[in-house]
């Protein structure tokens, strides 16, 4: 008997992880650690991919000439190509072109005559000055230098009727837009992310996460006593995991959230506005196991024309989308080879190369684009800027590499939806199983058929009444003589 139950219990937990869409069985589905690359089909299925980056270079703190590296925390890459590395553990900041040479570090600064120094900073943000922004954690505070490295400003812990009395002040990560507000990530807070103006004043929260529910634990709340609901966890919002600004000001983010969305765009206004229209919404590895879970998304990375990559720290791999949230390639794994790693922390983009930080190894892995990578940016860089017809061109050269990559087709049907082939287009939406846009392109035909074709149209119709009108006089006129002889 028991075993019988045993038995049911397992099949209802398979039903579950069946419509969870998770499996039971090993690591994710046709993509276990072996950096294979691969993609999603529009049905979940895990396919196969050519590699769009290959890691072709390795640097340690010693290959850069400035001794190991000890725990780094976060990259940046500043728009003159400079490469700028948090070493956390050694409480600096190297700085390298983009050829990983000529370093230069940053350990003390001037302050009111006094050299100043870092404590365990966990974060750093550059402006299109080089103006460099950390996130001096241990000191709690944040440090603003310029381009020369000397202090501009210091920010202590804020005061403001919005904290709680015994709020500390522990920054993380930073960002600063055109206007000079800051944006700051810190520990512990679950309002959003910390907004202060340009004199360094904090002014509000942006960006809350909502409270997301576990059903499960929702279901055992429901039905426990009281005393039992006490020892259980209380609902929060999740707290963000990183943070990374777009030229026109707004906000990419990730953040620990398993059950809602865990990359978000926020505008001025703290809303949500990401679009989320490709086969699944962005969040990582789509098949998992249940032991493994899905992916913890750790570092967003904003490049042009809206692409976007995140950093799933679980399975070390790098996710690029496009704007609409279609999944464009993945790359890296956690491992011993050369593009895998032991702790990812941090992805930057040099140019059209990607660097990812390692923070166990104190390694920097240099990633270059393939063939096939380098095709699919240009395709939706070109379809982003208006050129249809090289994004046309483009996306064709990308399916004729990997006919799997199905929302290329939807890439080549919009190009051909733009330049007025409505019908073509139509025949690439539906390989693409973009519905909307098929619906879109049918109407459109639809309505330039009516258009070219509407005298003639209207002419058939004119004479179809004519004829018809004609032959029930006729029928009239015959059944009255008839009559009348009668």
């Amino acid at each position: 008997m028991r075993k019988t139950k045993s038995k049911g219990k397992k099949l209802l937990l398979s039903a579950i992880c069946f419509m969870l869409g998770v499996t039971l069985g090993g690591g994710v589905i046709n993509a276990a650690g072996d950096g294979a690359s691969y993609n999603y089909s529009f049905w979940g299925e895990t396919v196969e991919a050519p590699a769009a980056y290959q890691a072709t270079e390795l640097y340690t703190g010693s290959d850069l000439g400035v001794g190991p590296l000890k725990e780094p925390s976060d990259l940046h890459v500043s728009s003159d190509q400079q490469i700028y590395v948090l070493d956390s553990g050694n409480n600096r900041v190297v700085v390298l072109n983009n050829r990983f040479t000529d370093a230069v570090t940053i350990t003390s600064f001037d302050h009111d005559g006094v050299e100043d120094t870092f404590s365990n900073p966990q974060g750093l943000f550059v402006t299109d000055q080089n103006h460099v922004i950390i996130a001096d954690t241990g000191n709690n505070r944040i440090v603003h230098l310029d381009q020369d490295f000397r202090l501009v400003k210091v920010i202590g812990a804020p005061e403001s009727d919005l904290l709680q009395a015994n709020f500390q002040f522990q920054p993380v990560r930073v960002v600063m837009d055109n206007a000079q507000r800051l944006y700051v990530m810190s520990t512990g807070v679950f309002d959003g992310f910390m907004e202060f103006n340009a004199e360094g004043v904090f002014t509000s929260f942006i960006g809350a996460n909502r409270v997301k529910i576990d059903p499960i634990d929702y279901f055992w709340k429901r039905i426990s006593t009281q005393a039992q609901r006490s020892q259980m966890i209380m609902y929060t919002p999740t707290e963000f995991t990183n943070l990374d600004i777009d030229n026109e000001g707004f906000i990419y983010a990730t953040n620990g959230d398993q059950w809602g969305d865990n990359i978000k765009k926020l505008n001025a206004q703290g809303n949500d506005i990401l679009r989320r229209t490709g086969y699944f919404n962005p969040q990582g590895d789509i098949n998992y196991t249940v032991d493994a879970g899905p992916s913890r998304l750790i570092d967003i990375e904003v490049s042009d024309s809206e692409m976007y990559s995140v950093l799933d720290s679980k399975r070390g791999r790098i996710f690029t989308y496009n704007g609409d949230g279609h999944l464009m390639y993945i790359f890296g794994g956690i491992g011993n080879l050369l593009g895998e790693f032991k702790t990812p922390t941090a992805i930057e983009r040099v140019g059209d190369e990607f660097i990812v930080l390692d923070k166990a190894l104190g390694e920097i892995t240099l990633f270059r684009t393939t063939a096939y990578g380098r095709t699919l940016n240009e395709a939706v860089r070109s379809y982003y800027s208006g050129d249809e017809e090289k994004a046309f061109e483009l996306f064709n050269e990308t399916i004729n590499m990997n006919a799997n990559l199905e929302f290329a087709y939807s890439g080549i049907g919009k190009a051909l939806l733009r330049q007025g082939d409505y019908k073509d287009a139509m025949s690439y939406f539906d390989r693409s199983m973009d519905l909307a846009n098929y619906s879109k392109s049918f109407l459109l035909y639809r309505k330039e058929l009516l258009r070219d074709y509407f005298g003639t149209i209207m002419t058939l119709l004119v004479v179809t009444v004519v004829t018809f009108m004609g032959t029930r006089i006729y029928r009239k006129s015959v059944r009255r003589k008839r009559g009348v002889s009668a």
